[in-house]
């Protein structure tokens, strides 16, 4: 019977067990969104994690959302990120990058005065965006039209490209939280007409082709989803349908493996869309959210999920598995540390002492 410390095959990879690094925002990125020595050291920390699934990445240039997130759409930004990944390699990790579109959640203070894009001109409400002049509110996106969106696909293509020679073992499509390819596939932010807007068939259209480019440019790819999410102002009238619907649709495209977010960060909407998840999609399911150790070990022992990704717990430990293997106390991490720069929170956390 599988376990948390029960090794796994994904593609290519032998995995040596199911504890995952879900990826984490943490701004640590230099100019021009170049990722940093720093940030080496800090993935290379948590090398042990049964994969490390890289941050949120610009796939396109002029969509920053975050300030100081990093890119993989330059030169300069694939030899910053073969730090990280020859650092996570030569510590015995693996790693894939999740590539990012920010869509309606970008914001003109951190691109150029450039207006974000989405599928509807619907801002982002209830929240506000840190820019260099402070918190600001989001601003209403330009519709996209449908004649931009062969581009969007070209951009996720290149940045599957340029992960690939930066060193990554593969890519994680980032179709989540209300960014792009998120506003696209929920009806309460794609509020347009024509072939990507109504339907559930047309509103996944813009993520089926991101995938199926992407797919064409590394051996491995995985696809991260939030049904319930309400983050970013987010909502679907009906998110457990979609899902199901969904996961079917997915068989059709090559997979390494699905990640799913289980619930909702804000504890707005309920459902329950793990079950339905796995009664429908082949491949391999991986769960994210909320999950300590033992509810994780009964997860994969049920065979509800394949592997459990873990986000603050592994901010603070970088040395997660060997603790969940010694049931040994987690350091508890500091929100406040979570988005600053440099070392503080971020590589700084102490190991288990022998």
């Amino acid at each position: 019977m599988a376990d948390l410390f029960s090794p796994l095959r994904l593609g290519e990879l032998e995995l040596p067990n199911r504890i995952w690094m879900a990826p984490l925002t943490r701004c640590r990125a230099e100019a021009g969104h170049v990722p940093s020595p720093l940030m080496a050291e800090y993935y290379s920390q948590r090398a042990s994690a049964g994969l490390i699934v890289a941050e949120a990445t610009m796939a396109m240039e002029g969509h920053s959302a975050f300030w100081h997130e990093p890119g993989i759409h330059n030169e300069a930004q694939v030899e910053g990120w073969r730090l990280t990944t020859e650092a996570v390699h030569r510590a015995g990790g693996r790693i894939v990058l999740q590539i990012w579109h920010g869509g309606r959640a970008c914001h003109p203070l951190l691109n150029g005065g450039q207006q974000p894009v989405g599928p509807s001109p619907l801002a982002i409400t209830g929240d506000e965006v840190h820019t260099p002049e402070g918190k600001k509110p989001y601003v209403t996106p330009r519709e996209l039209s449908d004649q931009e969106l062969p581009l969007i696909v070209e951009g996720f293509r290149h940045a599957a490209r340029r992960a690939m020679r930066a060193g990554f073992d593969g890519v994680e499509v980032h179709g989540a939280n209300g960014y792009l390819l998120d506003s696209f596939l929920r009806d309460g932010s794609n509020q347009r007409q024509g072939p990507y807007g109504g339907s559930r068939n047309n509103r996944s259209r813009l993520l089926m082709e991101v995938l199926e480019a992407a797919s064409q440019e590394t051996p491995l790819m995985g696809l991260r989803l939030s049904p319930l999410n309400s983050y970013n102002a987010m909502r679907d009238s009906d998110p457990v349908g979609l899902i199901s619907w969904l996961a079917e649709q997915l068989n059709a495209v090559p997979l390494a493996y699905l990640h799913l977010m289980r619930a909702d960060l804000l504890g707005e909407q309920l459902g329950e869309v793990l079950t339905p998840t796995r009664e429908r999609f082949k491949g391999v399911l991986v769960a994210n959210l909320g999950y300590g150790a033992e509810e994780a070990n009964a997860a994969i022992r049920s065979g509800a999920v394949d592997a459990v990704a873990f986000g603050r717990p592994f901010i603070a430990n970088p040395d997660l598995p060997e603790r969940l293997a010694s049931n040994a106390p987690l350091n508890t991490p500091d929100p406040s540390t979570f988005y600053s720069a440099g070392p503080t929170g971020y590589t700084d956390y102490p190991r288990l002492t022998r």
